[in-house]
């Protein structure tokens, strides 16, 4: 079987990503470097690596650097361990924060993933395997929100976070901090 965690295999990075976009707020490089680094310490991300080489670096704003994205490797709800990445992106004067899953690792690690979004599991039966992951990934929004609170999450495939909310995921601003809720398609 191969390794749902090797950094240096290709097929691991294939078929897009599942996501969970952090949207912080105003410019500010201060924050967005908290953001980092507690987003890994909440996702508990073994390693961070950047470039070709995957030079270990600290996980921060500065790491980005390099070529643009941070990688590392965590344990899903399930107990398997995949690859997965982070980005951020500077438009029009507000940042975002990104945590990656690679489509190509979570199948390998999970068969129920198939071929989502693009085969016929892919609707409603998929929240059989997305349901929890989509609560493992606003769990870990929330513990990044006590540290460095943002404006609001969205959780998904290749997160438009203007896109139809039924297939996404996503925490807003509550009375009690972020109220999560659940994709329904």
């Amino acid at each position: 079987m191969a390794a749902t965690d090797d950094l240096r295999d290709p097929e691991n990075w294939t078929g897009g990503f599942y996501e969970l976009i952090l949207i912080l707020g105003a410019a500010d490089d201060a924050r967005l470097d908290r953001a980092v680094a507690s987003l890994w310490r909440a996702a508990d991300v073994d390693e961070c690596r950047v470039g070709a080489d995957l030079v270990e670096v600290t996980p921060g704003a500065d790491a980005f650097a390099v070529d643009g994205h941070l990688r590392g490797t965590l344990t899903l709800p399930s107990g398997g361990r995949v690859v997965c990445g982070s980005y951020t992106t500077r438009c029009e004067g507000i940042d975002s924060l990104e945590l990656y899953l690679p489509l190509g690792a979570l199948a390998r690690a999970d068969e129920r993933t198939g071929g989502f979004p693009f085969d016929h599991r892919s609707g409603v039966e998929s929240l059989t395997w997305r349901a929890p992951l989509d609560r493992w990934l606003a769990d870990i929004a929330v513990t990044v929100y006590v540290d460095v609170p943002f404006t609001r999450a969205v959780i998904g495939f290749e997160v438009d976070e203007d896109a139809d909310m039924s297939y996404r995921a996503g925490l807003f601003p509550g009375t009690n901090g972020m109220d999560f809720r659940p994709a329904t398609a």
